[in-house]
Order: C-alpha cells, then sequence, then structure tokens
C-alpha cells in the first residue's frame, strides 16, 4: 500500500515558478514509477511527466523543456519544478504510483493517487 501527498501549489504569474512535492510512504516507494497528472477545469486529466525507478523520465509535449521530475528516493519524495508557467498550466496537480517498470501514459495503469494540490497562473 502505497499513500502519496501532494504539496506545493499555490498562485504564481505567468513566467514564474513552481515546485511541486509528493511525499510517498511505503516500503516499496524505489521500486514505482512515479508521475504527475493534472486536470483543469471542465477538461480530462493528463500526463504531465512521469520517472521510473532507473530515473528515466517522459514529458508530455506541452510541458517539455518547462517542466523537471526527479525523485529523492532516500525521503520518498518526488519533485516537479515548473518554470515558465503559463495561464494553460492552470489545474489541479495529482502524482501517481505505478508498480511496472516502464513508463505509461495511462492513468489507468497507476494503482495510486494522491488528492491533488491546485496550481493558478494568472496572466
Amino acid at each position: 500500500q502505497v499513500q502519496l501527498v501532494e504539496s506545493g501549489g499555490g498562485l504564481v504569474q505567468a513566467g514564474g515558478s513552481l515546485r511541486l512535492s509528493c511525499a510517498a510512504s511505503g516500503r516499496f516507494f524505489s521500486r514505482y514509477t512515479m508521475a504527475w497528472f493534472r486536470q483543469a477545469p471542465g477538461a480530462e486529466r493528463e500526463f504531465v511527466a512521469a520517472i521510473t525507478r532507473f530515473g528515466n523520465t517522459a514529458y508530455a509535449d506541452s510541458v517539455k523543456g518547462r517542466f523537471t521530475i526527479s525523485r529523492d528516493t532516500a525521503k520518498n519524495t518526488v519533485f516537479l519544478q515548473m518554470d515558465s508557467l503559463t495561464p494553460e498550466d492552470t489545474a489541479a496537480y495529482y502524482c501517481a504510483a505505478d508498480s511496472g517498470t516502464y513508463i505509461v501514459l495511462n492513468e489507468r495503469e497507476y494503482d495510486y493517487w494522491g488528492q491533488g494540490t491546485q496550481v493558478t497562473v494568472s496572466s
């Protein structure tokens, strides 16, 4: 069983930065592929970024070059550094864990989810 708790969301002006954190409980955190998804009002939840236990990463085209995902296995934490934010990045951001080895983009493949943290970017 894995429990995920996100933090770091807030209100920021366009062009600014935020760093999201996802603290995980559970003995086998280091084995999981971790991901961030987001959901804007009226939209479906979408993949943002993911990182495997080997450090391989993947990003949605819309955030590539602006967002960076990383993990600190010793602290059981995953981070999402978000730079050059735009109003289109406004959404609730969710952390997710998948027991598989490879990165998958389908949210249905993820076994555990956090409650989400709100990111609002003003123009």
